[in-house]
């Protein structure tokens, strides 16, 4: 798509109260500023942080003050009372933050992958908190995996997930943030080495804590759980109800989320704008963090 490589440190962050508990957020841009332009948060995907967003909050900070939220148990944030890792308990918290943080100032919300399903279940559940909705691969039920992804359904059967973990646990960080990089990418050209000790560091540093595992397993247990839900409040019948200016962006190199879900996607959101990218993966935010930002812009510029 003709992105040049870019990279930005990990932002500064913090840990912020949130009722009972605590999430690690990070933050760009002016916070003065959120008061005359809308506000943005940024939710990252299953095995991911807040850093998974830092160029595009980088590229957007002169637009929005952005906060990105470690979601419970992920990067640094402690795991959930009771470990409840479902999607609708995550959206609860991060809606909790968002008011916490805004008030009654509605915020521009996008989610990748796991966080676009929680995204997904805050904007249905709570609409006056949305101003837009930009969704990058959203895990929304697929009962047809691509075969690059038929591990995770594999993963999240009890027993069987606990002794792939403790295996995959064995392994460098190097090797594991290697072998994620390589899913999550359709080229891995487009990682500066900076951003790839970056993910190692954080990965050494999730290795000590004890929740690391249960957050990945039980979390991908609640997407699963979301997948098979017929009730009124399943996923696909959520996203009617949104009816904020969506964003829906897909790979079309993804190995996880298969794109030709977007045709699906713009027939349930009321409100939407589909878009494939050719060269990318599963997380367009990070691969072409410019196209997303541009995407977005036009997306903002087309609503007013």
């Amino acid at each position: 798509m003709g992105d040049e490589r870019i990279y930005v440190p990990p932002l500064a962050g913090t840990l912020v109260p949130v009722g009972s508990t605590e999430l690690f957020v990070r933050t760009t841009g002016d916070r003065e500023s959120a008061a005359q332009r809308t506000p943005s948060v940024f939710l990252h995907g299953l095995g991911g942080s807040s850093t998974n967003w830092t160029e595009l909050m980088f590229l957007l900070g002169g637009e929005s003050f952005g906060i990105a939220p470690d979601l419970p148990g992920f990067g640094q944030s402690p795991p959930p009372h009771g470990d409840d890792y479902k999607l609708a308990s995550h959206a609860a918290i991060v809606a909790d933050l968002i008011r916490q943080e805004f008030g009654t100032q509605r915020v521009n919300l996008f989610g990748n992958s796991m966080g676009g399903a929680t995204a997904v279940q805050l904007a249905a559940r709570n609409p006056d908190l949305i101003k837009s909705l930009t969704l990058i691969s959203p895990a929304l039920p697929d009962l047809m995996p691509r075969g690059s992804s038929i591990h995770l359904p594999i993963t999240a059967i009890p027993g069987v997930g606990e002794r792939l973990l403790r295996r995959l646990a064995t392994r460098d960080p190097e090797w594991r943030v290697n072998a994620s990089m390589e899913i999550c990418y359709s080229d891995m050209g487009r990682i500066d080495p900076r951003r790839m000790a970056d993910q190692v560091a954080e990965a050494r540093e999730r290795d000590k804590l004890p929740h690391t595992s249960d957050a990945m397993l039980l979390s991908l247990r609640g997407i699963m759980e979301s997948y098979f839900d017929r009730s009124v409040e399943r996923p696909w019948q959520l996203t009617k109800a949104i009816k904020a200016p969506t964003l829906l962006i897909y790979g079309r190199e993804d190995k996880l989320v298969n794109p030709k879900v977007a045709l699906r996607a713009s027939k349930r959101f009321p409100n939407a704008r589909v878009m494939v990218v050719p060269d990318s993966g599963h997380v367009t935010q990070m691969e072409h963090p410019r196209l997303v930002a541009r995407a977005w812009t036009e997306l903002i510029a087309n609503a007013a």
